[in-house]
């Protein structure tokens, strides 16, 4: 990849890197699908992202692809997976272990993205102890101890609201810099501390008041 210099590599968001994750998702697929070279307007076109966005958001990592030939896909996917970090395992935590959190043990997209649940936690005595979807559940009272240990970085919490906080807050002493909340709860937690909520029911609450927009208009 050619570097373009260092004064912009810090101007991106976390929105631009969200689209990056998807432009790396859908190339693959492409891949798969046997594409070898593709026009920057047909790539675009099938992301659904304007072009300009698209060479925005790659701008700030480097150059890609040539003019009037296209991007190389397996290129393409090879400098995406070095941005994004997923060109190396990733070990994660998991705190929770209900319904919502045994699907995210047994989801199998995590190990596209070389992610993998290496510790799982519950208060549950009849959960700790036994293995699901090949990780052993382990006492949420050995957590601490155990993250540290492991000097994992990355935790995902599925626990109900009302205890999010304090799961939250031993993560962090156990030196977990990024959270991923799946509970309906806002956490408080350190400025250095990444926190990205995935709220469900809000996301739905949205579609449903512009659904209902729509309704209206056509009263």
């Amino acid at each position: 990849m050619s570097k373009k210099g260092n004064s912009r590599k810090n101007n991106f968001s976390s929105e631009t890197i969200k689209r990056l994750s998807v432009y790396l998702r859908n190339s693959r697929k492409l891949k798969e699908q046997g594409v070898d070279i593709i026009s920057s307007d047909k790539l675009t076109e099938l992301l659904n992202v304007k072009p300009e966005q698209f060479r925005k958001d790659l701008s700030y990592f480097g150059e890609f692809g040539k003019r009037g030939v296209g991007y190389n896909l397996e290129r393409l996917i090879k400098e995406l997976e070095n941005i994004l970090g997923v060109n190396k395992q990733w070990n994660i935590v998991l705190v929770g272990i209900g319904k919502l959190g045994g699907a995210l043990l047994g989801f199998e997209g995590f190990s596209k993205f070389n992610i993998r649940i290496k510790h799982a936690f519950d208060s549950d005595e009849n959960k700790i102890g036994k293995i699901k979807k090949g990780v052993n559940i382990e006492d949420i009272k050995d957590m601490k101890k155990i993250i540290k240990k492991s000097g994992i970085k990355i935790a995902m919490i599925s626990t109900p609201p009302d205890v999010a906080q304090e799961i939250a807050n031993i993560l962090v002493e156990a030196g977990i810099k990024c959270i991923l909340n799946f509970a309906p709860s806002v956490l408080r937690v350190p400025q250095d501390i990444l926190v990205s909520n995935v709220d469900m029911a809000s996301e739905l609450e949205s579609l449903i008041f512009f659904a209902k927009q729509d309704k209206i208009n056509k009263v």
